[in-house]
């Protein structure tokens, strides 16, 4: 399979802070979150597709590594790339500094297909996923 990647920017805004005027960690989850849905739109299968389809693809493991803390109003850029999509759906990060290069942070995260209908976890995407997939091989 050929990696899948996408770019995403963001500016870290007030809200993003800790008490000590860097990013609170926690909210490095919720950058993820935004690389992980640009990525998914650039594939052409979001969570409303998914959704649609009768499955999901909750977390079921994350590892995070914070190299260096971000702070207000720093502009990151991150490259989210799709590693596997069989039997889980595989996924990296990595955070920069927008202007200078310097990477920050870095993460993956697993992802189990789960078909709501059957309460069950499923070993393989579905069909219009895979199609879409197809178009990058």
């Amino acid at each position: 399979m050929k990696k899948i990647s996408s770019e995403t920017v963001i500016e870290v805004q007030f809200y993003d802070l800790d008490p000590m005027n860097v990013v609170w960690h926690g909210n490095y989850i919720k950058f993820l979150e935004k690389a992980r849905c640009d990525l998914l739109t650039k594939i052409g299968y979001t969570y409303t597709d998914m959704m649609n389809d009768g499955v999901t693809y909750p977390i079921a493991k994350m590892d995070l590594k914070y190299i260096k803390s971000a702070y207000f109003e720093q502009k990151l850029k991150i490259i989210t790339t799709l590693l596997e999509y069989e039997p889980s759906l595989n996924i990296k990060y990595e955070i920069f500094d927008y202007n200078n290069g310097e990477k920050i942070f870095e993460a993956k995260s697993m992802q189990i297909c789960y078909d709501v209908k059957s309460g069950t976890s499923v070993y393989e995407p579905p069909e219009r996923f895979l199609e879409k997939l197809r178009l990058y091989e």
